[in-house]
């Protein structure tokens, strides 16, 4: 049987609901913070806050999509699901090099060793330190998917090992994986990649593909199986074709409305409104929901985006019994 694994314990798919596919609750320090002020997203009570209006829209479900080591806080995650009563999907995984000092266990662990650590989030509980302590000090509290990342034009040795792991640690415990495309680039590679390596591209999520506006290469990206997340559709300039619409509108047309989700990926201060920005996170459910039925993209073709993809992507495969 399969389910969901969120940070306040398993549910069943059909109890996920409508769900952000990409987000960024907390970012809670670290080398991202360092290198981009805007990044700090440490206070659960303006996540709390953010998340309020979403929830009276539908929200039920954020997957936080920031990994180990990079500002990850899981007790925050909890503290956020049970005030707002938001589902959380904590990550485990790797972001890119940059996001981490030349010298931390995720630039030297070989394949198996950073494999263990995914697998160890997923089955046994995230550290209460991030891996970043001495010492590692399990929570209780459990990972629901793996993000990985993978910069452009192709993948580098160093990303090539990352997705290795993860397809190791999935063929181990069954979790999806969702990826970072930088600049919507490379998603062919990645799901080959993890395919190659014994993972189903059901189980997989492209994020940010929406920054290409080719039909073609979404044709081909979904024709592998995988899932795409777009998060572009408030970034585009008044005046300009929304290409977050104009994808979505081509996609359904080609059949490929099963595979579409939606994030915001508003991991900036100047994106939430209890920071003072904008559109803040209702856009999606709210703003965002209204032009797409302006486009024709209707209340089942929302509730695929927003509800039954999701609860298909972010199940967790069946892991083969091995006899012993």
């Amino acid at each position: 049987m399969t389910y969901i694994r969120t940070v306040l314990g398993d549910i069943e798919p059909a109890d996920l609901g409508p769900t952000y596919a990409h987000e960024h609750l907390v970012i809670d320090g670290g080398r991202p913070v360092e290198l981009y002020p805007d990044f700090d997203l440490s206070d659960v009570d303006r996540a709390v806050a953010e998340l309020a209006p979403a929830r009276d829209l539908g929200l039920a479900c954020v997957v936080d999509a920031m990994p180990c080591s990079a500002g990850r806080n899981v007790r925050k995650l909890v503290e956020i699901s049970r005030r707002s009563g938001v589902h959380v999907i904590a990550p485990s995984g790797l972001h890119l090099a940059k996001y981490y000092a030349a010298d931390l266990w995720s630039e030297r662990g070989s394949v198996d060793e950073l494999a263990e650590r995914f697998r160890a989030d997923i089955e046994d509980g995230i550290d209460e330190h991030d891996y970043l302590g001495p010492v590692v000090e399990r929570t209780e509290y459990l990972a629901g998917v793996m993000k990985i990342a993978g910069s452009e034009p192709s993948l580098t040795p160093r990303e090539r090992r990352v997705y290795e792991a993860a397809a190791s640690a999935h063929r181990t415990t069954g979790s999806p994986i969702l990826t970072h495309c930088s600049e919507g680039l490379g998603a062919l590679e990645q799901v080959r990649l993890l395919a190659d390596h014994g993972v189903d591209p059901r189980h997989v999520t492209l994020s940010h593909t929406d920054k290409v506006i080719d039909r073609g290469y979404h044709r081909e990206i979904l024709a592998t199986g995988a899932f795409v997340e777009y998060d572009q559709g408030f970034r585009w300039k008044a005046g300009v074709d929304n290409g977050t619409l104009t994808l979505l509108a081509w996609l359904f047309e080609d059949g490929y409305g099963d595979q579409l989700m939606l994030g915001m990926d508003a991991a900036r201060q100047g994106y939430w409104t209890t920071y003072g920005g904008e559109p803040g996170m209702t856009f999606l459910l709210g703003e965002f929901a209204a032009a797409m039925r302006e486009r024709g993209i209707g209340d089942d073709a929302q509730a695929a985006l927003f509800v039954r993809n999701p609860a298909r992507a972010y199940a967790f495969a069946p892991v083969a019994v091995t006899a012993g």
